[in-house]
């Protein structure tokens, strides 16, 4: 289970730096701005774009942190860059 305080470290990190979460379901979100994620105690409100549809509007996922398996560093391009 994710903590508060683990997720925490990626929201606030300085500079800030893009992170993945994995669901138990499998599904994924990516966090590319710490703008995208709200933090509780037991849960976060993700924020996601529609994807391909371009008239769809932007959602609010709520999900659980009991039901967080992993959250890591993406690689961005500019990382990806200097390597």
């Amino acid at each position: 289970m994710m903590t508060f305080t683990k997720i925490g470290e990626y929201v606030s990190a300085e500079p800030f730096r893009p992170f993945l979460i994995k669901m138990a379901s499998g599904q994924a979100f990516e966090i590319r701005h710490p703008e995208m994620i709200l933090v509780g105690r037991s849960s976060a409100r993700v924020y996601t774009n529609a994807g391909a549809a371009q008239d769809s509007p932007p959602h609010w996922h709520d999900v659980s942190m009991m039901l967080m398996e992993t959250i890591e560093p993406l690689e961005t391009k500019s990382s990806e860059r200097l390597n």
